[in-house]
Parts: C-alpha cells; sequence; structure tokens
C-alpha cells in the first residue's frame, strides 16, 4: 500500500498540467495549480485563499443546508446563496396571507428575520491527507469486504482522534472522506452553525424567471438568488434557534465588486460539488443512460404534469408543491439532457478509446495486466447482472416512494409500531412525538387530491413496465382485492389515517397496532420498502466487486498516466475551479454571447405564462431607465453572464470572484449542451451561468427596497 500511495502522491506533485478551466481541484493542491491561476490572472497568493494560520477566502465558504453552497458577505454573518437552494426555506414560511414566493421577503430589521429548523451550515476549518493512516495494516490481496472492515475502523479511530483537540458543544465534526475510488483519503474537520435566518429573497418571477423552459440553457435571465444570516451565541459559538443569538462576526467576509466583467477576464469558483463520474468506464454510462436517467425522465414527467395541473388550478396547492415541483423538475430536465450531451458528444466511444487504451497497456506490462486484467470485465458483468433489479429500483423508488407520498409517509410510523409490538411505552412515547413533528411538516404541504391522482398513475405505470417478481406484495393484494386499480385507491383515501390530518391526529393521541395492521397506506409502506431490502440484498455482493474493481480501475489509470496532474471526482467537499469569461458557440452559425442584460427580460416577458410573468415594478424601473449604481460601461443592467469554470450540482450557489478575490456573481447553473458535463469535461462547449451581483444589488435596493443589505457590504467599484 505504501508503494501505491507514493505513486499517487507522485502525480499530485507533477506541474504537467491538465486543460487549464478542467479540474475541481482540492485546496490542498493550490501550490501545484497556482503557477497555472497566475498566469491566466490571478493576483493574489495561494495563501490568500487557504490558510489555516489567518483568516483566508475558504473561510467566507460555506455548505448551505447539505445541497449547496453559500458565501459570507459581511461581517455580520450574512449569506448569499441562489434562490433554489432557499426555495425549500422561502416555501416554508410561505402562505396565502404571507405569500413569500409570489411577492419576495425583505427583512427590514434583524428582528424580521425568520428562522428555519433544521436549516445549516458548515464552515470548513481543515484538512488533511490521512491516506497511510486509513489503510494502516490492509494488503493488497484482502478482500474487499475486509478492507473495508478494517479502512472503517482506522477511519472512526482518525476522526474520534481529530475530535478530540476541538472544545466539544462547538459544533466541530470531523470526516474522513475517500477520493479517487478509495485510494486517497482525506480528514476534514468542520464547524456547523443551526441558527439560520432568512433575511431576504426575490418574487419567483425574478429567482426563477424562466422556469422549467429556461432551466439548464443560454440565454439566461434569471435572478438566481436569497439573503439569509448566520447566527450564533453571544460569545460567537453555534447555537440553536435563540432570540438571545447575535449576528455571527465571521473569520473572513467577500468584498463585492461592482466593475463588473469583461470577455477573458480570470475567474474563480469556490465551493461545494456534489458528484461526478469523470474516471466512469462504458459500462458506467450505459447504466446511467438507460437504467437512470431514461427511467427517471419518464416517471417523473408523468407525474410533473398531474402536479402542475393542480397548482395551477389552486393557488394554496401551488404553495404547498413549489418546492416539491422544483426539486424534481430539476433532474428530470437534467437527466434528459445529460443523455442528449452523452450521445451528442459521443462520450461513450470517447471512454472506449480510453478502455482501449489502458487494455492495450495491460498487454504491453505483464505485470500490470496480472493485476488489472479483471477490472473492466468485472465492471461490465456487475452491470449485466443486475441490470433488471436496477430498473426495479428505480421505478419503486420513483413511483412507489417519491411519486406516492401517502407510502413515503407512512412508513415513519415504523417506530411506533415496534414500539407498540414490543410494549416499549418509553420508545413509543419518543416516536409519537417525533412522528407529530414530522407529520406537522407532511401535512403543510400535502393535499390528498393531487397525492390520489399521482398514486392513481404511479401504479398504474409501475406494473406496465416491471415484471410481476418485482412487485411489492401489497400489489397482488390489491388485485385480487378489487376490480382495478381506481377501486384500490379509493379505498386507500377513504380509510388510511395517513392521507387525513385529523384521522392521524387521532391516532397519535390514542395509538393501537391494529390500525397500522389494517392501514392500506402502512400495509403498502410496509411491503414496498421491503422490496427495497430484497433488492439491496441482491446488489450487496455485486456492489462489493465493483467497489473493487472501480479502486483498482483508477489505480490502474493512475499508474498508466503517472505525470499528469489528476484532480478526483467531486464528493461535496471544498473544491476551485479556475478558468475565464467567455461565450461559445453550440452548433454552426451560432455564437453566443457571453451575458445578457435586462433588455433580455423584457423581451421573455410574458404576463400570460406563469414561467415568464414579471413584477410591476420591474417593468417600471426598466421604463426608466433606473440603474442606480448598477450599470455597466454600455449603459446597461447586466442580469447573467458565461464563464468556463468546472463546476456541478453543490456548487448551486458558489461565489464566482475575479482575479482579486472579489465577488462577481453567484454559480447557479451549468449550460444544456454540456450536460454530460458531469461524466466528460467539454472545454469547447462547457459553461458556468452566473448571475452578475450587480443585478442581484439591484433588485434587493430597488426591487426589495432593502438597504440595510446593501449598507453592510464592502463594495468594490
Amino acid at each position: 500500500m505504501k508503494k501505491l500511495f507514493s505513486i499517487l502522491i507522485a502525480i499530485l506533485l507533477t506541474i504537467n498540467f491538465a486543460i487549464a478551466d478542467e479540474g475541481m481541484w482540492l485546496l490542498t493542491m493550490l501550490n501545484k495549480t497556482y503557477p497555472q491561476m497566475k498566469a491566466q490572472g490571478f493576483e493574489l497568493k495561494a495563501d490568500d485563499i487557504y490558510n489555516l494560520n489567518e483568516p483566508s477566502i475558504k473561510d467566507a465558504i460555506v455548505i448551505f443546508g447539505g445541497f449547496c453552497t453559500g458565501e459570507i458577505v459581511s461581517d455580520k454573518g450574512l449569506i448569499f446563496t441562489n434562490h433554489h437552494c432557499g426555495f425549500g426555506s422561502i416555501q416554508a414560511h410561505s402562505t396565502l396571507d404571507h405569500d413569500y414566493l409570489t411577492d419576495g421577503f425583505w427583512a427590514q430589521s434583524f428582528e424580521e428575520e425568520l428562522p428555519n429548523p433544521g436549516l445549516f451550515v458548515k464552515f470548513l476549518v481543515k484538512m488533511n491527507d490521512v491516506t497511510e493512516l486509513a489503510l494502516k495494516d490492509v494488503t493488497a490481496d484482502m478482500e474487499e469486504t475486509k478492507r473495508t472492515e478494517i479502512i472503517n475502523k482506522n477511519i472512526e479511530q482518525i476522526e474520534n482522534t481529530a475530535l478530540a483537540g476541538y472544545p466539544t458543544g462547538e459544533g466541530y465534526e470531523a470526516n474522513v472522506q475517500s477520493f479517487f475510488n478509495n485510494n486517497q483519503y482525506f480528514l476534514i474537520i468542520y464547524q456547523k452553525f443551526t441558527d439560520i435566518r432568512l433575511v431576504g429573497a426575490p418574487p419567483s418571477s425574478i429567482g426563477k424567471f424562466g422556469g422549467d423552459t429556461d432551466n439548464w440553457m443560454w440565454t439566461r435571465h434569471t435572478g438566481d438568488f436569497s439573503i439569509f444570516r448566520v447566527y450564533a451565541s453571544a460569545d460567537g459559538k453555534p447555537a440553536d434557534y435563540s432570540t438571545d443569538n447575535v449576528p455571527l462576526k465571521p473569520k473572513y467576509s467577500l468584498p463585492v465588486s461592482l466593475k463588473g466583467v469583461q470577455e477573458n477576464d480570470y475567474t474563480m469558483i469556490l465551493g461545494f460539488p456534489g458528484r461526478t463520474n469523470r474516471y466512469a468506464t462504458t459500462y458506467d454510462i450505459q447504466e446511467t443512460m438507460t437504467g437512470t436517467n431514461d427511467n427517471r425522465a419518464k416517471i417523473r414527467g408523468i407525474r410533473q404534469e398531474i402536479l402542475m395541473e393542480d397548482m395551477l388550478a389552486d393557488q394554496n396547492v401551488y404553495i404547498k408543491y413549489a418546492s416539491k415541483y422544483a426539486r424534481s423538475s430539476n433532474y428530470w430536465k437534467y437527466s434528459i439532457g445529460q443523455n442528449q450531451g452523452l450521445k451528442k458528444l459521443n462520450v461513450i466511444k470517447k471512454k472506449k478509446d480510453i478502455e482501449n487504451n489502458f487494455t492495450q497497456w495491460l498487454r504491453n506490462n505483464p505485470a500490470e495486466n496480472e493485476l488489472y486484467k479483471d477490472v473492466l470485465p468485472t465492471i461490465k458483468s456487475v452491470y449485466n447482472d443486475r441490470s433488471d433489479n436496477n430498473k426495479a429500483y428505480i421505478y419503486i423508488r420513483e413511483c412507489l416512494i417519491s411519486g406516492t407520498e401517502y407510502i413515503y409517509f407512512a412508513q415513519k410510523s415504523k417506530k411506533i409500531y415496534d414500539a407498540l409490538k414490543n410494549g416499549n411505552k418509553t420508545n413509543l412515547a419518543t416516536a409519537v412525538e417525533d412522528l407529530r413533528t414530522q407529520a406537522e411538516v407532511f401535512f403543510k404541504d400535502y393535499n390528498a387530491p393531487t397525492d390520489k391522482k399521482s398514486a392513481l398513475a404511479m401504479l398504474n405505470l409501475f406494473t406496465e413496465d416491471i415484471n410481476a417478481q418485482f412487485y411489492p406484495t401489497f400489489i397482488a393484494k390489491a388485485k385480487s382485492d378489487f376490480n382495478s386499480f381506481d377501486a384500490y385507491i379509493e379505498d386507500v383515501f377513504k380509510r388510511s389515517i395517513f392521507v387525513d390530518k385529523d384521522k392521524f391526529e387521532a391516532f397519535l393521541n390514542d395509538p393501537k397496532i391494529e390500525t397500522l395492521e389494517q392501514d392500506p397506506a402502512y400495509i403498502a409502506a410496509n411491503s414496498t420498502y421491503e422490496k427495497i431490502s430484497e433488492i439491496n440484498a441482491f446488489f450487496k455482493p455485486l456492489n462489493e466487486k465493483l467497489v473493487w474493481a472501480k479502486r483498482l480501475w483508477l489505480e490502474g489509470l493512475m499508474k498508466l498516466h503517472a505525470g499528469q496532474l489528476m484532480y478526483p471526482d467531486a464528493n461535496f467537499t471544498m473544491r476551485l475551479t479556475y478558468g475565464t469569461v467567455g461565450g461559445y458557440s453550440p452548433r454552426d452559425g451560432v455564437d453566443y454571447k457571453y451575458f445578457t442584460t435586462i433588455d433580455g427580460i423584457i423581451e421573455k416577458y410574458d404576463p400570460n405564462n406563469p414561467e415568464f410573468v414579471l413584477p410591476d415594478k420591474l417593468i417600471e424601473l426598466y421604463q426608466t431607465q433606473d440603474y442606480g449604481q448598477y450599470f455597466d460601461a454600455d449603459g446597461k443592467l447586466h442580469v447573467c453572464f458565461l464563464s468556463n469554470n468546472d463546476i456541478t450540482g453543490g456548487n448551486s450557489g458558489s461565489p464566482i470572484l475575479n482575479s482579486k478575490g472579489e465577488l462577481i456573481g453567484l454559480a447557479f447553473d451549468g449550460n444544456w449542451e454540456a450536460m454530460s458535463g458531469d461524466i466528460a469535461f467539454e472545454p469547447d462547449l462547457q459553461r458556468t451561468i452566473n448571475v452578475d451581483i450587480r443585478y442581484v444589488l439591484w433588485v434587493v435596493e430597488k426591487i426589495g427596497g432593502c438597504n440595510r443589505i446593501i449598507d453592510e457590504l464592502t463594495l468594490m467599484k
């Protein structure tokens, strides 16, 4: 193992760079990427980005809610992130009387800022390589299950030892994460804050302007931002929500540039990209395309039509389902676009060329052939062997769990059932109170008629497309007891406690095991999750083979490409990507410039299309050309711009910085022509779509009338 570690270090220490704009680089690799960053125009020192002894840019970057990125922009803990990242919180506070989704929200004082239970941010404290410690006592001939067992024990010890060096009760977390398919390990220390309050959000007609039509597309005119604040105890420590808490004084906050951007300007993004698969084999890609994307797009497309029909018919339903619909539609469209991109850009052929090169290398190196000859055949056989089960798994998750809300909710009563069955009154009381809290959230955003329509459609789709051997047992019972699924669904919504708030509250006040055993929704949930467990059991030995094969696949690639600087796939750890501002040419005769303006918003405006409506105030400001201090040198208000930075999901809300480390915008999307980018970076096509920070501030000041936010910022003119 020490030999392999030495090879990996040699790779990381070489100065033979990949394509400049490709790469999600670990901050510990800055001393190797810095010369190229400097050559492209970066004006600061590497220590200004990542410094363990002094405040640096990394101290202003946060994990936002576990799924996005945010940045600290004031000395009072103000956070900028995307509107779609804050959407769930905005929706949770919205009612018919206070419809913040439609009208926007602007806190005019600290007292008006709204708490968000469950929302958190995490600051990166430090990270360091612990590969040798993680691989202690691991041998090359060890079976994968034994290897994993030893590594997990080593990781637990590493994490416990690391945490012992930090004060308890102050939000510190230690997390060892694997990189390069379990060939390298880093210890990462975070500090978590849990009192996060909503400060400002534009109306959805700005924050989601363009809706599904414009999602992943250029040109773009979306003001995709929202504003929060992190609070702490009076002594600056993490604390649960309290009126005694005060705005956090951060170690570092980003200055904000009003100077705008020009083509070829240096850009840099720091954030937490979620997941890439750049070292995927052709077999990985084929399963992604046919096993995941095709099925996910089909199922979600059908359900989304049902949701949208009800949302457009009733504003109350719209508020309830806005966040659910947004979460679903984002990766529905992504799945469609990724498949199109993979086909159009011939990614499978490019990956096949890599595999052929790997195979030829093995033929020329008998010692390496002995180590890696079974890697690609194993990956191929695993995907073939699990194909049918994988399709069933996707359908169960998408149709019966995500697509049928009462099944998902009913399963949460399992702890109550177990406590009743075992006669454990203490566990029962705890389970009841936990579920009472969850029920408040569930029923606040639940509309039984909508779920009823969705459940029927999903059940019909599931049984049409999936072999009977993969049916949960409740389906056979429904078929035998009822003339049709229509009659079965009617029975569920007539008898179940899980689709009626009053019935469910009555059950919690007097829980009986017979109530659950006879409830059709609970029966459906139990059998659905039993089938999931059965499929997972089938997957287990196959997945162990896959983990082994993918680890050796990347180990072999690193040997084959020794002498090249390689970056690990994204895994929601902090990364840096650098590049430049610029447009692109998606097809013959078409050239996209690098920015859009408010003119394009007005051109797209359609009062009869909910995706392209606008606030009256924005139209008035456009007509009077009231752009305040935020217009560009061309006299126009710029809205969005493009850069060739390398990002993916999780980077949403990330700051895009100029050569001086000043905030120039928020990254919020990729472009349609390069949707294959999570698997293969396309330098000529792949672009990051950013909302111009000047447009953000214009909306805050001119639409929101919230100058207190502007006053907190350090503006660079």
